[in-house]
Order: structure tokens, then C-alpha cells, then sequence
């Protein structure tokens, strides 16, 4: 473990296989496997019998939940959370007879994020900055920033602040976050913070 930040904490159960990149402060706890090549950013907590593959990457200040697989193709922006037992995929067609190492395909979970506790979502999604996504939702296409998905397929049905609050929304198209105050407008489907500049 020398070759890791003096303050990433990695439970004795966990296997670390070097080289692989784990930002300082982010804490690896039982039974988790990152395997070699892996990009784990800083302050972030990987929980017990967390999979982490030699391509995936995680951003800074993650919170990865228990029994999370995080396979080859799957990206973390900043500041996701990812709930107990939620799965990932990384092939559309797989076969046990038929090799497809080769298709893996690019699964981007953008900044700030929440995947609910044994949601599933299908490889090629990206998922939208703030999103929400609900428990045990199946999600089979994109989501978009700041979207409440919910059901398998999982569909929108509300949109959420940064802070993770439900906005209700008035005939402007318009609601503020109950904790932090910050008001949000919908404009041409996608929900803006005001006074926030053209994404």
C-alpha cells in the first residue's frame, strides 16, 4: 500500500491491486476489490464488498454504497452516491458463448447524482448532473439534469435541486429548494438555477 496517499484508509479485507490511482482521504472499507488501473478520486467512501474494474473511474467525494459494481466503462463524475445493491451493466447483448470484451459500452453518471438502492442502470445512459434516480428503477435511456426518474422503465416525474428536494413548480415554471433558498426555472425541458449562465 506504500504507493497510495498516507491517508487513504484500506480495510485489511479489501485487495487493492497496483498501479491504480485512489485520491487522498477516500476510505476503501470490507471485502472491496479495486483492481489495477482504476481512478478513484479523493474523499470519497467505497463501502463493503464494493467491485471496482480497471477501467472505471470515480470522481472526487463519491459515496459508492454496499454490493456496488462499478464494471469497465462505467464513469463517475464529482460528488455521486450510489445506493446499496444499484447495478450497472456494460454489454446490451450479452451471451456466456460470445466474447464482447471488446463492445463494453459507456456508462456516464454526471456530477452530483443519486442512484436509489437497487436501481439498475443499462450500459450507454448517461445520466444528467443532480439527477435523481429512484429505488429499483430500471433506467434504459438518458436522464436529464436535475430529473426525478422513477418505475422500470423508469420515467420522469418531477425535477429535483442540487440539495436532493422535489421543487414544486408554479405556472411560470418556477420553485425554490427548501434548504438552500435557491430558486430554479424550467425552461425548454431542462431545469436552470436562476440567474445561472447558458449551460
Amino acid at each position: 500500500m506504500s504507493a497510495l496517499p498516507t491517508d487513504v484508509f484500506v480495510h485489511p479485507t479489501a485487495v487493492v491491486d497496483l498501479p491504480c490511482v485512489i485520491g487522498a482521504g477516500t476510505k476503501i472499507w470490507h471485502f472491496t476489490h479495486v483492481m489495477s488501473g482504476a481512478r478513484i478520486g479523493r474523499g470519497c467512501t467505497l463501502g463493503q464488498g464494493v467491485f471496482v474494474a480497471s477501467t472505471a473511474v470515480v470522481g472526487d467525494g463519491c459515496k459508492v454504497q454496499n454490493h456496488v459494481s462499478l464494471f469497465d466503462g462505467v464513469e463517475l463524475e464529482d460528488e455521486v452516491f450510489l445506493g446499496p445493491s444499484c447495478v450497472f451493466t456494460n454489454v446490451k447483448n450479452p451471451r456466456a458463448a460470445v466474447s464482447r470484451r471488446h463492445a463494453f459500452a459507456r456508462t456516464r453518471v454526471r456530477r452530483g447524482a443519486t442512484i436509489g438502492a437497487n436501481a439498475t442502470v443499462l450500459c450507454g445512459v448517461t445520466i444528467g448532473r443532480f439527477a435523481m434516480i429512484g429505488a429499483g428503477a430500471v433506467v434504459t435511456r438518458d436522464v436529464a439534469e436535475h430529473a426525478i426518474v422513477v418505475g422500470a422503465p423508469a420515467r420522469a416525474v418531477g425535477w429535483a435541486s442540487r440539495h436532493g428536494h422535489r421543487l414544486a413548480l408554479d405556472d411560470r415554471g418556477r420553485g425554490r429548494c427548501p434548504e438552500s433558498g435557491v430558486e430554479y426555472e424550467l425552461r425548454d425541458g431542462r431545469l436552470h438555477e436562476i440567474g445561472e449562465g447558458a449551460p
